[in-house]
């Protein structure tokens, strides 16, 4: 048990970490942004101004998010002319009653739609729907429609000032977390595939553990590119910037090093069943790379507080004399053990490499510019995103997600707007805010949002109203509404649950200045909250839900042919040699990223009702075939890479050859439409013997010059018989059912 004094210090780092993180000075940020135009407005008699300028700021605010310094500026401009376009129009709904309900549901579905165009635009979108609905929260009584609206727009311009300000006063500091939190979740996947080495009773779990933290470290990677590779400035920033993205490199290397399982767990586990010493020496080796890394993210990649290679080093040399030791054994199961952890010990090498790279890198070396990424090369791991007209018209229909979304929204905001009238509720916008920050497509994450609004809220409310009935002063419930606002700001990311509870603190404490009775206010906050959530659950259930199974073949389709491609650019560098393409680098980036992808689409549909998934155990067999032969593909990817191949055999090709049509098969299945005569070919397929070679063709292993062929046709012949044998498996399960 940890001793009282080492938990406070644990906490109170933690405390720091969050007050320093990008998520708190966010929403610091909002906090400046809305109060100090109330404020003055105070001052000078012209609160309607304040208040225009504040709500401007407010709204334009979600559109604030991680990226290059130009999509931030860019993001908060077109919200901040969509905000100032909807409150024009918004405002004009309070002089015609009969407009309301058409209206209202018309703007929401336009302005939920724009999401067809991406995060980003989905957050534009969010601020657009933000403004719509608080435009029932409050009429200007001095100002004219056109002068609101104008100066809500100045509001977001506002926002923007202290955007760019903040900015350039700390550069450096959206970049430094977001690569902190890469090597922590790398600690993490590193940590967890540890655990792995010998035989595991809870496998199962530890391999879904591997899966979720890969997706969020793609997600990770997706940021720092988009920061480290668009962003290109004039100022001294570039070199900072090119070091930070040769060590992100490094980072992403080591993730798609360590998903390349030199050999499958079955076969080590029997090795190892009788070697059990070999566990405890691989597993102290990753847990001390996991553990340095997890050590520079700590010292903010302070030179004098990097970890040294000491200890790396002992436990490597130990490995190697214990791996040696096993070769010159004279038992044939013995030497082939060699080869696997042999295989197993030069990719942790290639780790300790990585590391020892990341830390020269960080301890500030004089490097010249050549020595950097090439910047157009680099560009081509960017994905770009599509803003034709197109688009929009190609989401025209009940086969998109978005505009089903969008329909589903418009329909149960006119609805809570409708049922909020009908019942005379005290703030029926309340309702409307709660269906547009809770409904989501995927009906998972609204019934997941809908429990913690609703909990959150309850939490708010019970603790303010223990609170105003110890505190009478309206300066000091200012106070706490502003500090309630700000938590809850930033911890909507973190931790939703906490940040609805500090929304409705904050709600209560703003009221309770101008509202005596508070206990009012908590009642129809929980009420109007409780309502919307339970539309949003309702709507999802019954209104053109968008389940999973629907479109989860589409989804798999991608992620086959992303690993068909990978795998027909390691067949041509095998057969070609000399230098990696970039093609070769864009194939294996987006073969990660779509296996992610799949891996998040199966976490959607097993959020979704019993009902509804359809196939659930066949379709997960799918992902984690697909996820092991992504595995397999980067095994023999990174050996081939890194150690001198032979000239690739007829053998060879014609395996890869074998593979990669039972992969096209594969993809065929999963259309919606199979051609009759594909039943004849998936059969005659599936008649084939079921290993590319039954018997390998052992080399003399006491033979020095044949060593390293031996264990190159050893690596190299096991991956592609195990990429046989899944693409076969994945043959017959696409086969067998139809998913679509």
């Amino acid at each position: 048990m940890e001793p009282i004094s080492q938990i406070i210090s644990t906490n109170i780092k933690e405390l720091f970490q969050f007050l320093k993180s990008n998520d708190f000075s966010k929403a610091v940020l909002i906090g400046i942004a809305i109060t100090l135009p109330i404020v003055f407005g105070l001052v000078f008699n012209q609160l309607e101004i304040g208040l225009a300028i504040g709500f401007g700021a407010f709204w334009c605010s979600p559109s604030h998010v991680s990226g290059k310094l130009t999509h931030k500026i860019n993001g908060i401009l077109l919200s901040a002319l969509l905000i100032m376009i909807v409150s024009f129009l918004g405002g004009y709904l309070h002089y015609q009653t009969w407009l309301i309900i058409p209206v209202l549901g018309f703007l929401t579905f336009s302005i939920a739609f724009i999401s067809v165009y991406g995060f980003r635009a989905s957050l534009i979108s969010f601020s657009g729907l933000l403004a719509l609905v608080l435009s029932f929260a409050h009429i200007s009584e001095t100002l004219e429609m056109y002068e609101y609206a104008f100066l809500i727009g100045l509001g977001g311009l506002w926002y923007l000032l202290l955007v760019v300000i903040w900015y350039f006063i700390n550069p450096k500091a959206h970049t430094e977390e977001i690569l902190a939190e890469t090597f922590l979740l790398t600690a993490a996947f590193l940590e967890t595939r540890g655990k792995l080495v010998g035989p595991q009773p809870n496998r199962d779990e530890l391999q879904a553990k591997l899966l979720d933290l890969q997706a969020e470290l793609v997600e990770r990677h997706a940021t720092l590119r988009e920061i480290l590779i668009q962003s290109r400035k004039k100022s001294g920033l570039s070199h900072y910037k090119g070091k930070r993205l040769l060590v992100f490199v490094q980072l992403v290397e080591i993730l798609e090093a360590a998903i390349a399982n030199p050999v499958n767990y079955d076969k080590m586990d029997v090795f190892l069943k009788y070697h059990p010493n070999y566990v405890k020496s691989f597993q102290d080796f990753i847990f001390e790379v996991a553990k340095q890394l997890k050590s520079i993210s700590k010292t903010r990649y302070n030179k004098r507080q990097l970890p040294n290679n000491k200890q790396l080093i002992l436990y490597l040399e130990r490995l190697e004399q214990e791996v040696e030791a096993l070769k010159n054994s004279n038992n044939k199961s013995d030497y082939e053990g060699f080869l696997i952890l042999q295989n197993y010990l030069e990719y942790q090498k290639r780790q300790f490499l990585k590391i020892k790279r990341i830390k020269w890198l960080l301890g500030n070396p004089n490097m010249d510019t050549k020595d950097f990424i090439d910047s157009n090369e680099s560009k081509r791991f960017i994905v770009s995103q599509d803003y034709s007209l197109n688009i929009l018209l190609r989401n025209l229909s009940f086969k998109s997600n978005i505009f089903k979304h969008s329909l589903r929204l418009a329909v149960t905001v006119v609805l809570g707007y409708i049922l909020g009238h009908v019942f005379a509720f005290q703030n029926p916008y309340w309702i409307l805010l709660t269906i547009i920050v809770i409904m989501r497509p995927s009906y998972g994450l609204t019934k997941v949002r809908s429990k913690d609004r609703i909990i959150g809220t309850l939490i708010g409310g019970a603790v303010a109203a223990g609170m105003v009935l110890l505190i009478q002063n309206p300066y000091l419930y200012a106070v706490l509404g502003i500090g309630s606002l700000i938590i809850a700001f930033s911890m909507v990311q973190r931790n939703y649950k906490a940040s609805a509870t500090f929304i409705t603190l904050s709600v209560v404490f703003i009221y309770g200045i101008i509202e005596p009775d508070i206990s009012t206010v908590i009642q129809y906050r929980i009420i109007d909250t409780v309502l919307g959530a339970a539309l949003s659950y309702v709507a999802m259930l019954f209104l053109w839900p968008a389940w999973s199974f629907l479109d989860i073949h589409e989804t798999i389709e991608m992620s086959v042919q992303a690993n068909k491609d990978f795998l027909n650019e390691i067949g041509l560098y095998y057969e070609q040699k000399g230098q990696v393409p970039t093609s070769y680098k864009v194939a294996r980036k987006t073969a990660f990223l779509e296996t992610s992808n799949l891996n998040s689409a199966f976490q959607r549909m097993a959020q979704e009702p019993k009902s509804k998934q359809k196939h659930l155990d066949k379709i997960y067999e799918l992902v984690e075939l697909n996820h092991t032969f992504l595995s397999s593909l980067a095994s023999l990817s990174t050996y081939i890479q890194n150690h001198p191949t032979t000239e690739a055999s007829e053998m060879f090709k014609e395996a890869t050859h074998k593979i990669d049509n039972y992969l096209s098969l594969v993809l065929k299945t999963l259309q919606k439409e199979v051609p009759e005569e594909l039943a004849h070919l998936v059969q005659k397929a599936l008649s084939e013997n079921e290993q590319l070679i039954n018997d390998m063709i052992f080399l003399n292993p006491k033979d020095k010059h044949l060593e390293r062929q031996y264990q190159e046709f050893h690596l190299v012949w096991e991956q592609l018989q195990w990429l046989y044998a899944i693409s076969r498996n994945m043959l017959k399960i696409t086969s067998s059912i139809k998913i679509n």
